[in-house]
């Protein structure tokens, strides 16, 4: 089985996805969400940071993988569930990546080469660790 980090990879640059949508397919794959193609596409609008540099769109596809993986119905349901996963995953994306605005990211982590793909992967680690750390995967 492929690893996240390899997903990321492919989406990110063998298909061409931007960063949101890029943590949501490999998500979708790695964790076996469920989601269709179509669904999907509702992440198109989170890359560049919803295109003005606020939150970052790894950040954005990063919590939209926990809260399909965390909520069962809605999260005013399970607000003791998804509310400190949500919360850690911001604060331990701070602490890898130095901020969770894409402007902020993006100056860091950016390069012609590979574009965003280095804030994809740390991304995704910083995901499978806050994952980890609560037990929702093994």
């Amino acid at each position: 089985m492929e690893s996240l980090q390899d997903l990321v990879r492919k989406y990110y640059m063998e298909q061409g996805y931007n960063c949101a949508e890029t943590l949501i397919h490999a998500g979708n794959e790695y964790y076996n969400l469920h989601l269709h193609e179509d669904d999907m596409k509702m992440m198109a609008g989170f890359g560049g940071g919803m295109f003005v540099g606020s939150t970052c769109g790894a950040l954005v596809g990063s919590v939209a993988t926990i809260s399909k993986l965390v909520i069962k119905t809605k999260a005013h349901d399970q607000m003791q569930d998804i509310r400190p996963v949500v919360v850690r995953c911001n604060q331990h994306f701070r602490e890898v990546l130095g901020a969770t605005d894409c402007a902020h990211v993006k100056a860091r982590h950016h390069s012609k080469e590979v574009r965003c793909l280095n804030t994809c992967l740390l991304a995704s680690q910083v995901l499978e660790d806050v994952l980890k750390e609560f037990d929702i995967v093994q």
